[in-house]
């Protein structure tokens, strides 16, 4: 049994002013006995402006949020799934990363992972998360607390193809470290998370980011979730920051994928059109 924790943060525009409140959150989880905690999309910054971004976000090497982070996961023995950070980068375009990180119990950076899909999209006034982020290209599997945990974040989770690729290369938990908005959080945010739990039949852990944030003043929907392999919410953050506890039985994947062997069972096939 695995013991995991989803922390669900407000982030404002200021990366050293949410770095001792994500490290608080992480404190209480560890002291609640987690041992895998997770923490949502663009943990360290939520910001609309390219401008700001500029000013406060950093390169990987020099991000004081990953570096306190990895002291922190050491000094804890956990491991720790930072959802992503937004970072710079040296693309000469000057477009971010949307980076998400496996810290190991010794601090290591065990796996790290590029968000595939940019959320370019026409809802709620229309967002091109292309125009300021770079995607990535490659898919993780990690090993994590003893699981192997398949890497995604956000607008991933609407790409059913990317979470069967990870349940077939070994995932049993997947991850969906997350910024949703309120009008697609409201329709859509339990029924995929769920729908990605049933046909993969893995666990999956969503740490989300909610409420109204300071400096940017954009809403975001929260209700971090984890369900079960069969589909079940077995936590739900809700609309407030704080830390989800859920116990994950891994004997619940064998159970779910011999039940229905989806996976198994998928065939190739012809698609004929006129």
């Amino acid at each position: 049994m695995i013991r995991a924790a989803l922390v669900q943060l407000t982030s404002s525009d200021d990366p050293l002013a949410n770095l001792p409140i994500t490290e608080g959150f992480i404190r209480d989880a560890a002291n609640q006995g987690a041992t895998l905690i997770a923490t949502p999309e663009v943990t360290n910054c939520v910001s609309m402006s390219r401008a700001r971004q500029m000013d406060v976000l950093r390169h990987e090497a020099d991000d004081p949020t990953l570096a306190r982070l990895r002291e922190v996961a050491s000094e804890l023995a956990v491991t720790l799934h930072i959802g992503s950070l937004a970072l710079k980068t040296d693309d000469p375009d000057g477009r971010f990363a949307n980076r998400g990180f496996v810290i190991a119990p010794d601090g290591s950076v065990q796996a790290c992972y590029d968000k595939i899909h940019m959320f370019d999209v026409d809802v709620d006034g229309g967002y091109r998360e292309s125009k300021g982020y770079r995607p990535g290209s490659a898919a993780i599997v990690t090993e994590a607390s003893g699981a192997q945990l398949g890497l995604s974040i956000c607008y991933d989770m609407r790409f059913p193809t990317l979470a069967r690729g990870l349940a077939r290369a070994g995932a049993q938990i997947l991850t969906y470290p997350s910024a949703f908005t309120v009008p697609t959080g409201r329709a859509h945010w339990d029924v995929l998370l769920r729908a990605r739990a049933i046909e993969t039949g893995c666990w999956v852990l969503a740490p989300a980011q909610c409420g109204t944030h300071p400096g940017s003043g954009r809403e975001t929907w929260g209700h971090s979730l984890a369900v079960s392999p069969w589909g079940e919410v077995a936590a739900d953050g809700g609309t407030e920051p704080g830390v989800s506890l859920v116990d994950i039985d891994l004997e619940a994947v064998v159970r779910a994928r011999n039940s229905i062997p989806a996976l198994a069972n998928e065939r190739g096939f012809d698609i004929t059109t006129g």
